[in-house]
């Protein structure tokens, strides 16, 4: 897989992470547990986006 088709996969991922944060959030019977968890996924997400981007500019 390249770096690119790499990235645009954990971009979507990414994406999907905000929309289940948005969904529990929007639910009365919201589990705060579960929407930290979303959040941890979701930034180690970003992490790895970033730490592509930058050995993206280095090649």
């Amino acid at each position: 897989m390249s770096v690119q088709s790499h990235l645009e996969e954990l971009k979507r991922r990414h994406a999907a992470l905000q929309m289940a944060i948005q969904h529990e959030l929007n639910h009365a019977s919201t589990d705060p547990l579960k929407v930290v968890e979303l959040k941890r996924r979701k930034l180690l997400l970003k992490d790895q986006i970033a730490r592509l981007r930058g050995e993206a500019t280095v090649h």
